[in-house]
């Protein structure tokens, strides 16, 4: 393995904030005093005690003693930094593989990422977890709170056989924040198949199932699960108590209200949708998510299925009230893209309207949305662009950018969604 110099380094240790300065001020200031010391017995030999001619040239006596005493530490210093230098490269490079950043940017990014604000991101599903893709890279306080409403595939399965919380979002955002994400996403969202009894299930469910047994309580299973595969951040449910989704839905030309009860129904049904409801409609909030909410520097709710991911979190009181006494900066970010059973034809207000019937006025300071609809999406969507219309007077100002992931053109870039996030909170704190 070969290494440079440039590599390891750089002007960035000097940076403040990183650690380094004082342990490297320590470390000469006890070379200083090792080298007096030291010193103070070879003079004391020296004067006292009857010495061979050869030390009159080993001492170098033969010169000035401003000379020796230049040589001596310019050669001392060079043993030093070699030392240093060889030392970091034999212990460090078991952690820095060829082609990555040098390791004072490392370090620098990380605590960076340490100071950086409390943020806590509110919803499910993929929307959730890519912008926790996104903000991991700039903070590591960072907080999800999922829903645990899911009753649909691997996680319905198991929370109606084994009576679990659904496991199936939260997988998802440990997944997008583990420290070796690729790997952790392949290994969590493997499914397995082979006409099995896990035939459908996904590994991430199950391995969270099991931690469950292991540590007796839903919770702490997803805290040990994060601790084991680096999560850097924290995933809370947004309650623990086994919640449904019910949503009242219009029934054809009649106007007629009906009920449909379950997550994965909803969206299933094909009708307009009136409102959503949980039951019990009084579950209490996860305290630490309640903690997390009026402890946070800035509140991202969403992106995310409306109706299934990012309100059943909101339809708790807790979780609300919480939302509305922090002090944080409370962002609401609408999706890119209409979801067919739940959004058809929304626009940007209507996604606004739907929030505040549900969970009333004025919760957000700002509503950040897509203007960039040039993007075709893919050939049979039964989807669209969600409009940037506008919202109803009071509930917060709309911001616009362009959040488009080019490759998905119906989700958001995480890279961009979370850098348009980080440069609203500053711009809000300055």
């Amino acid at each position: 393995m070969r290494f440079s110099w440039q590599r390891w380094v750089s002007m960035k240790w000097l940076y403040p904030g990183m650690g380094v300065k004082r342990w490297l001020l320590l470390l000469m200031a006890g070379i200083t005093l090792l080298s007096l010391g030291t010193a103070y017995v070879l003079t004391d030999i020296y004067r006292h005690q009857p010495l061979p001619r050869i030390f009159y040239y080993i001492t170098l006596q033969f010169m000035p003693r401003l000379f020796r005493a230049l040589l001596f530490g310019g050669l001392g210093l060079s043993a030093i930094a070699t030392s240093i230098y060889q030392l970091n490269v034999s212990l460090l490079s078991v952690f820095v593989s060829p082609g990555q950043q040098n390791l004072a940017e490392l370090v620098y990014q990380q605590r960076r990422r340490e100071r950086g604000p409390r943020v806590v991101a509110i919803g499910g599903g993929t929307g959730l977890s890519s912008t926790l893709r996104g903000l991991k890279g700039y903070t590591t306080r960072l907080t999800a709170i999922v829903t645990v409403a899911d009753d649909g595939g691997s996680s319905g399965r198991l929370r109606r056989e084994l009576g679990v919380l659904p496991p199936g979002d939260l997988r998802n955002c440990i997944a997008a924040l583990a420290d070796a994400e690729s790997l952790t996403t392949q290994l969590f969202q493997y499914r397995f198949g082979g006409g099995t009894e896990l035939n459908g299930h996904s590994f991430g469910n199950l391995f969270i199932t099991a931690m469950a047994e292991i540590t007796g309580s839903f919770e702490r299973a997803v805290e040990e699960s994060s601790r084991v595969l680096a999560v850097k951040g924290r995933i809370l449910p947004s309650t623990l108590e086994n919640v449904t989704l019910c949503a009242e839905m219009i029934e054809g030309e009649t106007d007629r209200p009906h009920q449909i009860e379950g997550e994965s129904s909803i969206p299933e049904a094909g009708m307009p949708i009136e409102r959503v409801f949980l039951r019990p409609e009084s579950a209490h909030g996860y305290p630490e998510a309640v903690q997390a909410i009026l402890e946070a520097d800035l509140i991202a709710i969403g992106p995310g299925s409306l109706y299934t991911s990012v309100l059943p979190n909101l339809l708790i009181p807790d979780i609300t009230t919480a939302i509305r006494s922090s002090q944080a900066l409370k962002v609401f970010v609408c999706n890119v893209a209409t979801q067919r059973g739940e959004t058809d034809n929304y626009s940007v207000r209507d996604h606004i309207e739907a929030l505040v019937r549900h969970v009333g006025p004025h919760l957000c300071n700002y509503v950040l949305a897509n203007d960039h609809l040039d993007e075709r999406l893919y050939i049979g969507a039964q989807s669209e662009w969600v409009v940037p219309d506008g919202v109803p007077f009071g509930e917060g100002e709309l911001l616009t950018a362009d959040l488009v992931d080019r490759e998905n053109p119906w989700r958001h870039d995480s890279d961009k969604l979370a850098r348009r996030l980080m440069q609203l909170y500053q711009e809000h704190k300055e």
